[in-house]
């Protein structure tokens, strides 16, 4: 998986390319730790992320907890594999999908 990170003002924006699994997973955990602490709000961008697992979903659940005391959370461009995996799993209704 690929990582790209920048900050504007308060926002970070972090887009993903690639796989979000049980091998990568611990990589954006590791870097939302590092990257969060500044942060009012986070746009994960997914445009590039071809699919994520059940890993990958509680490191969203962990950063959407984090960001809701914040500024929020946001995530961008998601695509049909990934949207059928948040709906089945009930994501869905509870991140901020755009």
């Amino acid at each position: 998986m690929k990582m790209t990170k920048t900050l504007n003002g308060g926002n970070m924006t972090i887009a993903l390319e690639g796989r979000l699994d049980t091998m990568t997973a611990p990589e954006l955990e590791t870097e939302l730790s590092k990257s969060l602490g500044g942060a009012e709000s986070l746009t994960l961008d997914f445009s590039n992320l071809e699919y994520i697992s059940s890993a990958g979903l509680r490191v969203l659940l962990a950063a959407h907890k984090n960001m809701v005391k914040k500024g929020g959370m946001k995530v961008l461009h998601v695509n049909e594999v990934v949207q059928e995996v948040f709906e089945v799993t009930g994501f869905a209704d509870i991140l901020t999908i755009e």
